[in-house]
């Protein structure tokens, strides 16, 4: 009997641990450690004190594509790098999956597409995808400078991989990002992400 309770009790702690780490805006976001295309090893605890934004990506993907091929993903990344935000791209493609690269391709994807990110994170593995239960590229998050979640879902109101969308489209992490900074409640908070879906390992 004792021995039931105990492991009744383990079970149930466990899975408070496990809705707490889920990406719950207002709440903590979960912390991570993860290597850059360049080999360091980077935690999001190394950035309290600064905005974080977050972005899970995959070059092959038309929907990355449009933003990246237009601009308009590195238009972001420039207005809130410049405006003191840490931008951490994330890989999470697993090996032999859509949008999986090496860290010598990354760097050139990098350099040959101008993106002003701060650092571009390599997750095969997906550990750090499905802790903040990414689910498409792009996938996106503003956590502020406590490291509470503040932002999470698309990064436009336009889910369509047609550049042409982009026009009169509302950019939720420019928005989320100007009322963040402006010290006001961001008016919408969560949105539903769109794209190619994350290609875990299986």
């Amino acid at each position: 009997m004792v021995k039931k309770l105990i492991v009744g009790i383990a079970v149930t702690l466990a899975a408070t641990f496990a809705i707490a780490a889920k990406p719950v805006n207002d709440q903590s976001a979960p912390g991570f450690t993860g290597v850059t295309m360049t080999g360091e090893t980077i935690s999001l605890a190394d950035f309290r004190g600064q905005p974080v934004i977050l972005e899970w990506t995959n070059h092959e993907c038309p929907y990355v594509r449009k933003h990246y091929g237009s601009g308009n993903m590195q238009k972001t990344q420039r207005a809130v790098t410049e405006a003191g935000a840490i931008w951490i791209s994330i890989i999470s493609s697993a090996p032999g999956e859509q949008g999986f690269v090496g860290a010598e391709e990354a760097q050139r994807l990098t350099a040959e597409r101008g993106v002003y990110a701060d650092h571009v994170i390599l997750d095969p593995e997906g550990e750090i995808g499905r802790l903040y239960e990414a689910k498409t590229t792009p996938h996106m998050f503003l956590i502020d400078q406590e490291s509470v979640l503040k932002y999470q879902g698309a990064i436009d109101d336009k889910p369509s991989a047609n550049p042409r969308s982009l026009e009169g489209a509302t950019n939720h992490v420019l928005s989320a990002w100007a009322e963040f900074s402006a010290g006001e409640e961001i008016k919408t908070a969560q949105t539903k992400p769109y794209g190619c879906s994350v290609k875990y390992a299986q």
